[in-house]
């Protein structure tokens, strides 16, 4: 770029030296930069006469084309800044079961109403699926029910959840205030599958306090999403430890029933995760600060 531009000033000023002193350069630079300039193009671009520099057939050929270069560059400052800060664009998200089918809805759609022209597109999968996804590039920003657990990730923990021991109607634990973790592992149990958050916090906080192992819980069967999980105990094929976000509407409804565990209260916090390099643009920042203020819901003080 600095040779087409030597080209552009030379054959402007018609001088060497008027155009070092423009490029804040000594005029053997300038010389140079013209050289290596015809030594790429493979032809003469300048002749000096009494009169001054002029340009060849060549340089005018390349001294036109250095204009539209230099044009061109002038409209993409000019694009990059319009998009820097423009209130318009595109978000690709993605989200453990709970968030993406709990939280995040009511969310987009109150940030849709103040952010008309941003798009939301949201990939849900599990915590582990979705912190490879930010990881590699695929979302820009994730929401999991665990801290991000890499380097090169940072999370942020926005909503609070506790789990709740979720039964069929009929049961026999129905109308028991507290049911114990020995009794929960002796019965039909419905399991989320390997990689959800729920289950590693279930397995971890019996690690810590030396309850029952999961290995050694009587599981009936193991489910990919927090509805079908749901579904499975409403059908009576066991009960189930589950998110109050995920199990509160079905409890409300009889579908299912809820009660507490005996103990301390399970608890954890879903995660707003993204590369700690990431180069956020104007509509990433919006988001970012809409979320951020939504984290005293209702939904979050109910948990």
């Amino acid at each position: 770029m600095q040779q087409l531009q030597a080209l552009v000033l030379v054959a402007g000023e018609g001088s060497f030296s008027r155009a070092a002193k423009v490029m804040c350069l000594t005029q053997p630079s300038i010389t140079k930069h013209i050289q290596k300039l015809e030594e790429i193009v493979g032809a003469p671009l300048m002749e000096r006469g009494g009169d001054g520099v002029r340009l060849t057939a060549e340089g005018k050929v390349v001294f036109e084309y250095a204009g539209k270069i230099f044009l061109k560059l002038d409209e993409m400052e000019e694009r990059v800044g319009l998009v820097r800060d423009s209130d318009s664009g595109t978000i690709l998200l993605a989200a453990s079961t709970i968030p993406a089918t709990y939280l995040l809805p009511g969310v987009l759609s109150s940030f849709r109403k103040t952010c008309p022209d941003i798009r939301c597109f949201v990939k849900m999968n599990d915590s582990d699926v979705v912190r490879h996804m930010v990881l590699d590039g695929d979302a820009e920003i994730g929401f999991m029910g665990s801290p991000p657990g890499h380097k090169k990730l940072y999370g942020e923990a926005l909503w609070d959840d506790r789990l709740v021991l979720i039964i069929p109607a009929g049961h026999k634990w129905i109308g028991r205030k507290v049911v114990a973790w020995e009794e929960i592992a002796r019965e039909p149990f419905v399991s989320r599958e390997v990689g959800s958050a729920t289950r590693e916090t279930i397995e971890r906080f019996l690690s810590e306090r030396n309850g029952p192992a999961f290995s050694a819980f009587n599981v009936a069967a193991e489910m990919g999403s927090s509805e079908s999980v749901k579904e499975a105990v409403a059908a009576g094929l066991g009960v189930s430890v589950l998110s109050w976000y995920a199990a509160r509407r079905a409890c409300e409804e009889k579908s299912i029933f809820c009660t507490e565990i005996e103990g301390p209260p399970v608890r954890r916090a879903f995660y707003m995760i993204y590369r700690k390099h990431f180069s956020f643009q104007r509509h990433h920042r919006l988001f970012l600060d809409f979320i951020r203020r939504r984290t005293s819901s209702p939904e979050q003080s109910s948990a």
